[in-house]
């Protein structure tokens, strides 16, 4: 028997990504890309191991081990990932969502009766605004971004979720007012100091949007001592105030927000225990 079969292209991409990336992540990246190219899902593709792969797909499977052995996030390679139970476009106008944002995403919906309006402050792909939509079907839903190219995969995952929310292009850091209030606000804004740089793997620093992810060592909680500000004049009597935040500055949110003032502050660990998410009301 002449060719590849997708038992040997796994333990061929295992051979040649063992340098790069642990094992179980490398299997995982197969799954995903031979579900992705044959158009099958998992419980097909484990009775497929022993079928060869055409001429076609197996020159795409080979392109695609070319961009992740030069770090090309997986998810960028296929175009999508799973957030919160839905599948959500990504590329690189976009942060890939992250876990802990899913795990921000349940507290807001396990913490609240349904909002009459929320707001969400740089939506990048919406994966939050779209999620709490998807759960919150009366709730009217904004989304803010200052990046064009988001708001329109924003849009198209909208589309395709068939979920109504309002897109608007917005600079929060020159934002001081908005002809709206919401009972609740929620953003997952830069924080990565420059300084953390050294402790990110290339997949992160050279493919996800750097905007989104960094700010000056000098002055890393701009985004959320603007936000906050404004929070106060948009935000309901009562209403609520959730962010995700640096795990290193917990301690400088709390009293920011308390300074700023808010009450009924809590912060809350991620699945890894770290310091990752945070709550505030308006007084």
């Amino acid at each position: 028997m002449s060719g590849t079969t997708i038992l040997q292209y796994t333990a061929n991409l295992l051979s040649e990504l063992k340098d790069i990336y642990p094992g179980y992540e490398i299997k995982q990246f197969g799954r995903l890309l031979l579900q992705h190219v044959l158009e099958v899902d998992n419980t097909q593709l484990l009775l497929m191991n022993n079928d060869l792969l055409n001429e076609e797909d197996k020159n795409t499977l080979d392109t695609y081990t070319k961009q992740l052995k030069n770090h090309v996030p997986l998810q960028y390679i296929i175009g999508s990932t799973e957030f919160y139970g839905l599948s959500f476009d990504v590329n690189p106008s976009v942060l890939i969502p992250r876990p802990e944002t899913e795990e921000l995403v349940d507290w807001i919906l396990k913490d609240n009766h349904q909002p009459k309006s929320l707001l969400d402050i740089g939506t990048g792909s919406g994966c939050i605004a779209l999620s709490l939509k998807a759960h919150w079907p009366d709730t009217r839903v904004t989304a803010w971004d200052i990046s064009d190219k988001a708001l329109e995969t924003a849009a198209t995952n909208a589309r395709r979720l068939k979920q109504e929310v309002i897109f608007e292009k917005v600079d929060v850091l020159n934002c001081t007012s908005s002809d709206r209030q919401f009972d609740c606000i929620v953003s997952n804004p830069p924080y990565v100091r420059e300084l953390e740089k050294t402790m990110m793997e290339a997949n992160v620093l050279n493919y996800e949007p750097s905007s989104a992810l960094f700010v000056s060592d000098s002055d890393p909680l701009i985004f959320y001592r603007t936000i906050a500000r404004l929070a106060t004049q948009i935000l309901s009597p009562r209403g609520y105030l959730y962010f995700e935040i640096n795990e290193y500055l917990a301690k400088e949110m709390t009293e920011l927000l308390r300074d700023t003032g808010y009450s009924n502050i809590e912060c809350r660990k991620d699945i890894n225990g770290k310091d990752r998410m945070m709550k505030a009301q308006l007084t």
